[in-house]
């Protein structure tokens, strides 16, 4: 396992105004407490925190706050990923002047890449901004895979490749991942792309990108704790509890997970377009949910840790 960036990695939402803007202090707000409440790396913004609806202004206002708010807590990643390397390059760039850790990047959406092709796009991307990196692997969206032969190449001709979160699902994949890191001994992460932990940790994984953090912070650090310390019957318990709010938290993420981070005090206003808010059915469902996980009496309220 890593031990330079493994543990849970935290992915905040947007939170936006009732005029659509972003919430820039609010964001603030996020960021400590997820700080305060362990998480060991901040990602911002993933999808999660609608990195497609964003704009490039807005995108580059949310780096600076984000450095500034962690205050060198912890690492923090900015996800830099477009359809076109430019559009990458100079948010990566912007994202360093500003004092972020490093980067998260995708192969390019849309365009179905080559390998050659995919491989020119990272480099291209990391030589230009010259900070850590994590490859991120999700076939899902890119519709191309980040293959282990393209992983290898990353590893040697990347001087600051840190980390690798697979978004694949596929226990072949990851495991393949891990064999590959595992031969080279080099201080590399390896994430799941969400918080299938009792399943990844054993085989060499260190951690995952966690949306469930945002809220129940305790229960992810309880499942991730049991994983390391090979604490499998708790940690099996755990990771049901976990994969049951999992499957509340994404359903029409993240505006589910922004309406349940209000029912637990803390506030971050609506999605933009297409996602919509949840229904009055959804609502009571993820509040049933909560209530019968525990997340009402067991986890934080409002921003306090």
């Amino acid at each position: 396992m890593n031990s330079s960036y493994a543990g849970i990695v935290g992915s905040p939402v947007t939170p936006l105004k009732a005029d659509n803007s972003v919430d820039f202090e609010t964001f603030e707000k996020e960021v400590n407490f997820l700080i305060g409440n362990g998480v060991r790396v901040i990602a911002h913004p993933m999808h999660m925190g609608e990195s497609l609806n964003l704009t490039d202004a807005e995108r580059k206002e949310l780096v600076r706050v984000l450095v500034r708010a962690a205050g060198a807590r912890v690492p923090t990643f900015v996800h830099v990923s477009f359809a076109g390397t430019d559009l990458a390059i100079d948010l990566a760039r912007h994202s360093m002047k500003a004092g972020a850790t490093g980067i998260v990047l995708m192969a390019p959406y849309h365009w179905c890449s080559q390998p050659r092709a995919i491989l020119e796009h990272f480099l291209s991307v990391a030589d230009a901004c010259g900070g850590k990196l994590i490859a991120y692997n999700s076939p899902g969206a890119t519709h191309v895979s980040l293959s282990p032969e393209i992983l290898e190449q990353l590893i040697d001709r990347v001087p600051g490749f840190v980390g690798i979160k697979d978004a694949t699902f596929d226990m072949e994949a990851f495991t393949d991942i891990c064999a590959l890191i595992a031969r080279r001994s080099k201080d590399i992460a390896v994430y799941t792309g969400i918080e299938y932990l009792l399943t990844s940790v054993p085989i060499g994984g260190s951690g995952c990108f966690s949306p469930c953090s945002e809220v129940a912070p305790r229960l992810v650090s309880d499942l991730y704790q049991a994983c390391v310390r090979a604490d499998f019957a708790k940690a099996r318990d755990l990771q049901f509890k976990v994969r049951r709010l999992m499957k509340v938290m994404m359903h029409n993420y993240p505006a589910t997970v922004k309406y349940a981070m209000e029912l637990m005090g803390r506030p971050v206003g609506l999605t933009r377009k297409p996602i919509l808010p949840p229904t009055a059915e959804e609502k009571a469902w993820v509040k049933a949910e909560l209530s019968d996980l525990g997340v009402f009496e067991k986890e934080p309220h409002g921003w306090n840790v």
